[in-house]
């Protein structure tokens, strides 16, 4: 068992690959991970969230090359690309780690020295096909029409290498699985991987010599480390490996590595078997997610549908973006990233459902109320049922973000949303400042609390605008968390600025 704290809570995106800029798909990662590390603070975690980039390999030793630069010169620029992508998009990162960086050198040369010390790795000969723009290694059995699975074209590669005996793990990796049912997630995942493994195992080239952009083999210098081994070192390089004990132990094993289902079979084969061969635990969860198309269209360079996601923000803004990746599918699917579909959402959910929701209730409570928060009277048994509805979000929303499922915990935040909308209608507070004041207190009251609830827990998919909301309401900074939820209600006499729409409606430019 691990030593490891409950408390604590260690979430990656997969470090990115520097061979060129970041696009969609790369947002669609970074903002999901970054809404499970801010839900997870504001539930009473200690969190590590870690990104950052990839910058090894043959790829981008010939990128380098042909750009005329040098490969250091090369990944500078490029990593600084996907650190600025982290700013743009909002994202709250507690480290952004760069395979270059000298402390990882260190940490992925003791792990080899491990697995060399454990018996994991022997000197041979390899003879296969190659991908390099994959990184990876095919069997014969694997190729379709001459090329790798993902399209890639493959080389035939003979070279002295070093190995590492993943042979040996088949049944360890699968009795692994079986005891841990939500290691691979989502389940089409998990039988994916499962079926792999089932079907052989062979020993893994773990080095190479035609090319030396990397980290050297220990006291083998003409061979530079595989960079899927340099990479998938990096999760365990940020806790402090092999050095600090004390963060190591806080934060691993990793409670949930995020990854396009492109890189599953690194995350869930090999990096597994390369941690137990090193006594040290896998990971407890990998996450696959599907990938985007653009208007029906596969993502691709020559179609000229790589999305930056400066572009993104520039046409949308960050939250409704963010809303929308986290929104329109079931995570772990594929979707289309279509204008109308972003609009749908900016328009309809965003504007229409909870921006009106919160405008005209605050508006009321400026109006009728004194710019105060309202003195509620007694509540009638539909009060309670919003109130109801509104407390027991948390607990389903938390369920649902344990399990990756941002579109059901965004579900269930706009079920009551809707529920809110309709209470409005129901009790008219417009009519009611005329009929009966008291009870128009007691409504807008419900209503104000209702949104501090939907608020709080809209910050990690919209974090600046839930976080204008609370401030219209007043909320103190220190009663925004999930404790806050039930401690710190609204306080009947607080003053309130004037409101502000938090959700615009998103209006096409007319054509020229």
């Amino acid at each position: 068992m691990s030593g490891k704290s409950t408390q604590s809570f260690f979430v990656t995106t997969p470090i990115y690959y520097v061979n060129d800029q970041p696009h969609l798909g790369h947002a669609y990662t970074t903002v999901a991970c970054d809404a499970l590390a801010r839900f997870m603070r504001l539930d009473g975690r200690q969190v590590k969230f870690l990104t950052g980039t990839d910058e090894h390999g043959q790829k981008v030793e010939q990128s380098a090359r042909a750009a005329g630069v040098s490969p250091q010169e090369f990944v500078d620029r490029i990593s600084g690309g996907f650190r600025e992508i982290t700013r743009l998009l909002d994202i709250s990162q507690d480290e952004f780690i760069r395979t270059t960086e000298p402390r990882h050198a260190r940490a992925v040369q003791a792990l080899w020295r491990e697995l060399e010390g454990r018996g994991e790795i022997y000197l041979g000969r390899f003879a296969g096909w190659y991908s390099v723009r994959d990184e990876a290694f095919y069997d014969e059995s694997e190729l379709v029409d001459g090329k790798a699975p993902t399209g890639a074209e493959v080389e035939w590669l003979e070279e002295e290498n070093y190995f590492f005996r993943l042979s040996s793990w088949q049944d360890r990796l699968l009795a692994y699985y079986e005891g841990n049912p939500d290691a691979v997630a989502p389940r089409s995942r998990r039988n994916e991987v499962i079926s792999f493994v089932k079907g052989g195992l062979r020993d893994l080239s773990i080095s190479r010599t035609s090319f030396s952009w990397g980290v050297p083999v220990p006291d083998d210098p003409n061979h530079v480390i595989y960079v899927w081994l340099d990479a998938l070192t990096n999760y365990i390089t940020a806790i402090g490996y092999p050095t600090d004990k004390t963060e190591f132990t806080t934060y691993w094993p990793a409670d949930l590595h995020m990854v396009g289902k492109d890189i599953l079979r690194f995350h869930s084969v090999y990096w597994p078997a390369f941690l137990m061969a090193a006594g040290l635990e896998p990971p407890r969860r990998v996450f696959a997610h599907g990938w985007w198309t653009v208007e029906g269209q596969k993502m691709s360079k020559s179609l000229g549908n790589f999305i930056p996601p400066q572009q993104l923000v520039d046409a949308y803004g960050v939250d409704p973006l963010r809303y929308f990746l986290l929104r329109e599918l079931p995570f772990g699917n594929d979707g289309d990233f279509s204008q109308r579909a972003v609009i749908g959402r900016i328009n309809g959910d965003l504007a229409n459902d909870f921006g009106n929701l919160a405008q005209r209730v605050l508006v009321m409570i400026n109006r009728d109320c004194g710019a105060a928060v309202p003195e509620p009277d007694r509540l009638a048994d539909t009060d309670r049922a919003l109130l109801d509805s509104s407390r027991g979000l948390l607990n389903n929303v938390r369920k649902a973000m344990e399990e990756q499922a941002f579109q059901s915990a965004l579900e269930g935040i706009w079920r009551v949303v809707g529920e809110a909308n309709r209470y409005v209608d129901e009790q008219a507070p417009w009519a009611l400042r005329r009929d009966d004041p008291v009870r128009m207190r007691t409504v807008l009251y419900i209503l104000a609390e209702t949104i501090r609830y939907l608020a709080i827990l809209m910050q990690p998919f919209v974090p600046a605008s839930a976080g204008k909301l609370l401030d219209q309401l007043a909320v103190p900074p220190g009663s925004r968390d999930f404790a806050g939820l039930a401690e710190a209600p609204l306080t009947p006499g607080t003053r309130l600025p004037k409101p502000e729409g938090i959700f615009p409606r998103f209006v096409e430019a007319p054509a020229a």
